[in-house]
């Protein structure tokens, strides 16, 4: 029997409405599943209140200057009140203009931004995504960078949640500090110092503009590879904020016509001579704080830097390493060409030191003697080689077509240059506190990172010499005493031989005082002194000094046959200038971390006292630091003696420096390095001289030949800022004028020491060069000064030579 038609139509309306339901609860829960899926790892909003983005570490010099930073991301968080108007309007022009009125999604953003992308897709145009500024801080903090659905609906979800937990301008300022801005550049701070070398105040409206153009492709808008497309999006830019009224439309039209200029690279500072020394303390912070706190931590760290002298360091380190290369000859070409196509764009691929900025890369175009034409890579144009570099280099190695080489302007005409072999160190310490003042560990840092000021480990031959004698005064010995200059051999050499130490001129000179012995540098009575005072001692005092550890008690070490680096040898000599005191040489003053807390601070003496009212009673006083390990008398004597070199002994050529000036040379076994540390009371200065690989210098090349020039002109510098001073003299020391000279003694040593070694005891000052004539002609030696013809003699026409042999 069939059913009526009714019957089969409600039949089917049951089973479509049951299906219906079904098909809706099947959603519902395939909704719900999802949602949980969606949800289940959902960031939580709240988090971002507490926020804080990786952040670089900047390096500051002791007055302040901006010498580097260290980052994982270059980012200078800085918060909503520190960014400019001008600024956070530029953005909301550029990229979501209704941001203080919506809730984290725009409508009518997503509306304008499809309708775009119905004409971008027929273009082939890439799609607008319609994102807000709150979306965009959920998606860079949050979320990843994959394009999906599950993405977008986070991001929504996130942004609604977003603005209900963070103020409008939280979320600004995470976003201006998030955000990657290209050239290196995290946050508007970062991207303001990379793109134009400003801070954010100083940027001008086009510049801000400029830097809101940035967002939707670094670099689609480079100001280098991209100049005329970042220019148009820049002044996009400045048309939608006067479209928004930011801005007036004829500041609008001015900042239009204005040309973009940026910076044609990141620095990490605009300083740019102290890389050895910024490399140096962010190995230090890092053993202090962590590589990851270093370098995400945003902390500020003041460092004990001169700009000043590092700059003044560096300049007299280089010159004196090329000055040391050009007495040695042209090494040749560093490359040919044939003028091909391509010859300008290989020569320019070669690598100048970046500290020498006015050297140019350039070809020689054509040799006549020494008439030699180059033509210059960079802008291809000609000159003539100075006819003195062309003489200098075809001497050694003759100039061919073809050649390049690295040429400087001069007068018109170009000056050869050459990449020194060579290279060395220079550092400067306050002998007061350990600040390190100045640091350049080579030549170039661009070259050579390897910091020969704390990495080099050398022999320092006889600049060691005042540790032994700082040993003996200590003891029984007094600057007066008087030690034997003759011919002495010792059992136990290499290959079962003699050892028999001579001094550099190959003559001996009978009995000397310490102080002439200390001035003229004498290896055999260092070693016959060191022999009577024992090796144990000195080495006792090496490691007391902190100039090494663990070096063998062999005679040969009185003469620096040890090792140890510029550093530790420099920071030793501090203890002669600062009344025997050793201190421990330290780069950073004081770090704080983003909060603006202390969290390490070099100077750890306590002052009780120091926060207490003035009441007409003596101002409270700090312990001086360090810890004393020689007696202050025997540091003035050390100290009197060395300024006796520069005076009159191996360092005499720097004797145009003036008075309270002391030092000592070092050259060690066949002319490997060249030393000298010298100082005043407010400076120490240690320089070192040689090749990476430890080959010879070359025949004269001595610590007065190679490194006392260096100091010398650091020194002029560093003498305009900091002007010597006498030594401060012990209050219990017994003076007495001794050949000539005033000796400080010890109570009691004076008139001991003076009856046993019986030198001359004269009472008032009197002519050094008259005392050597008496010894000269007392022992029946020639007398090689010269005869005065006044009062007081002139200066000897040719320097005392150093003592070398052996060790030297």
């Amino acid at each position: 029997m069939k059913l009526p038609a009714i019957e089969i139509q409600q039949k089917w309306f049951v089973a479509a409405g049951i299906a219906f339901l079904s098909a809706i609860a099947l959603a519902g829960v395939v909704v719900t599943i999802y949602a949980a899926w969606l949800f289940h790892d959902l960031p939580d909003a709240s988090e971002l209140a507490d926020y804080r983005p990786a952040t670089a570490t900047r390096v500051f010099a002791a007055d302040g200057t901006l010498i580097g930073e260290y980052s994982d991301e270059r980012r200078i968080y800085v918060s909503y009140d520190q960014i400019p108007v001008t600024v956070v309007q530029a953005f909301l022009a550029a990229e979501d203009r209704n941001f203080f009125q919506h809730g984290g999604i725009d409508v009518s953003g997503i509306g304008r931004a499809m309708a775009k992308n119905v004409f971008n897709v027929l273009t082939g145009r890439r799609l607008e995504g319609g994102s807000t500024i709150t979306q965009q801080v959920a998606k860079n903090v949050l979320l990843t960078n994959e394009s999906s659905i599950n993405r977008k609906l986070k991001e929504a979800i996130l942004a609604s949640r977003l603005e209900a937990t963070l103020t409008k301008e939280q979320i600004v300022e995470l976003y201006l500090n998030e955000i990657f801005l290209g050239y290196r550049s995290y946050g508007v701070a970062s991207a303001a110092y990379n793109y134009f070398g400003k801070s954010l105040s100083q940027l001008t409206v086009e510049e801000a503009a400029f830097l809101a153009a940035l967002p939707k492709g670094p670099n689609n808008y480079h100001p280098r590879r991209q100049p005329e497309a970042a220019k148009a999006r820049r002044d996009w830019v400045l048309g939608e904020m006067a479209d928004n009224r930011f801005i007036s439309r004829e500041v609008a039209e001015a900042a239009i016509a204005r040309p973009l200029r940026t910076q044609d690279a990141p620095r990490r500072a605009q300083y740019q001579d102290a890389d050895f020394f910024v490399e140096e303390a962010r190995r230090r912070a890092i053993a202090l704080f962590g590589r990851e706190q270093v370098n995400r931590g945003g902390y500020y760290m003041r460092t004990t830097l001169d700009p000043e002298l590092q700059s003044a360091a560096r300049r007299a380190l280089m010159r004196g390493l090329e000055q040391y290369d050009r007495r040695h000859g042209w090494r040749g070409a560093w490359g040919q060409t044939d003028f091909g196509p391509n010859w300008r764009e290989e020569a320019q691929a070669r690598q100048i030191p970046p500290e020498r900025r006015t050297w140019l890369a350039a070809a020689v175009e054509s040799v006549s003697g020494n008439n030699v034409r180059v033509r210059v890579a960079r802008d291809d144009r000609t000159g003539a080689l100075l006819a003195s570099d062309a003489a200098w280099a075809n001497a050694n190695r003759q100039l061919r077509r073809g050649d390049l080489i690295f040429v400087e302007p001069e007068g018109g005409q170009f000056a050869l240059r050459q990449v020194p072999a060579v290279n060395g160190a220079l550092v400067a310490i306050d002998p007061q506190t350990g600040r390190v003042l100045a640091m350049v560990g080579g030549y170039s840092y661009a070259l050579s990172s390897f910091n020969r000021v704390t990495q080099a480990e050398r022999q320092p031959g006889s600049a060691f010499k005042p540790i032994v004698y700082a040993t003996a005064l200590e003891g029984d010995f007094t600057p007066a005493s008087i030690v034997l200059d003759a011919p002495i051999s010792f059992a136990g050499g290499a290959n079962g031989e003699r050892w028999t130490p001579q001094n550099y001129s190959r003559e001996y000179y009978g009995p000397q005082t310490l102080r002439r012995g200390l001035e003229l540098s004498r290896n055999v009575m260092t070693v016959r002194l060191a022999n009577e005072i024992g090796m144990s001692q000195i080495v006792r005092s090496a490691e007391r000094f902190g100039v090494a550890d663990d070096l063998p008690a062999n005679l040969s070490v009185s003469l620096g046959a040890g090792e140890t680096t510029p550093y530790r040898l420099t920071a030793a000599y501090a203890t002669f200038v600062n009344g025997g005191r050793r201190i421990d040489p330290y780069m950073i003053e004081v770090v704080q971390d983003r909060d603006g807390e202390t969290i390490y601070r070099a100077d750890g003496r306590s002052c009780r006292e120091c926060r207490r009212g003035f009441s007409g009673q003596a101002s409270p006083r700090l312990n001086p630091r360090g810890e004393q390990i020689i007696d202050p008398i025997t540091a003035y004597q050390i100290s009197s003696m060395l300024e006796g070199v520069v005076q009159r002994g191996t360092a005499a050529s720097a004797r145009g420096l003036g008075r309270w000036v002391g030092g000592k040379t070092g050259t060690t076994n066949e002319y490997r390095s060249a030393w000298f540390v010298g100082f005043t009371t407010d400076i120490v200065v240690g320089i070192f001289i040689g090749f990476d690989d430890n080959r010879p210098l070359g025949s004269g090349e001595t610590g007065t030949t190679a490194a006392v020039p260096v100091f010398i002109e650091f020194m002029q510098t560093a003498l305009e800022e900091r002007p010597a001073r006498p030594f401060v003299r012990p209050r219990n020391a017994i003076f007495r004028t001794v050949n000539g000279i005033e000796e400080a003694f010890r109570p009691g040593t004076e008139r001991a020491r003076v009856e046993e070694r019986a030198p001359e005891v004269v009472e008032g000052p009197q002519s050094y060069y008259d005392v050597i004539r008496r010894e000269q002609e007392a022992a029946g030696e020639p007398v090689t000064v010269p005869t005065p013809t006044a009062p007081t003699p002139p200066p000897p026409e040719k320097e005392p030579a150093e003592d070398l042999s052996g060790l030297y």
